[in-house]
């Protein structure tokens, strides 16, 4: 298993900012900036990192045909970066052992981990189904980073 502690240590630095990275179907690398950090597998236990999409993104459109997705976290000159693979869990990627509650209090553990908080979950989670976000899970390959 590799090692998430330089990443998660620092996503509380800048409110876990990420670039993250994903791959059009032309090989291109698409980019774009996403609140990310360190959590549980819902699943599986294993650390993962996560972030939410927006139901019909490019993120997740590329996510679908290639998995494959780099995650960077920066606070001044540190970086921790990681590359895996990713899996959706979402109303357009369901998942056969989560069901609609799940997703909803994975998504409220997804925003967390990433150093949200919220005066009224009940909205939060109406947005998140209103427009149909996915929970992004990033299972670590290989991790790296650069302790500025």
């Amino acid at each position: 298993m590799t090692d998430l502690s330089a990443f998660a240590d620092l996503v509380p630095l800048d409110h876990g900012l990420c670039v993250i990275s994903t791959l059009h179907g032309d090989g291109g690398i698409q980019s774009s900036v996403v609140n990310a950090g360190v959590l549980d597998h819902p699943l599986g236990g294993t650390r993962v990192v996560g972030f939410v999409a927006a139901g019909g993104s490019r993120k997740l459109a590329n996510l679908r045909v290639d998995p494959r997705v780099t995650v960077v976290v920066r606070a001044g000159w540190q970086w921790a970066a990681v590359e895996g693979d990713a899996e959706l869990i979402g109303p357009d990627d369901p998942h056969p052992d989560m069901d609609a509650e799940g997703l909803r209090l994975l998504l409220q553990d997804v925003f967390r981990a990433a150093g949200g908080t919220h005066d009224d979950w009940a909205t939060y989670d109406r947005t998140m189904a209103e427009e149909r976000r996915a929970a992004v899970l990033v299972t670590a390959r290989r991790s790296y980073t650069n302790p500025g």
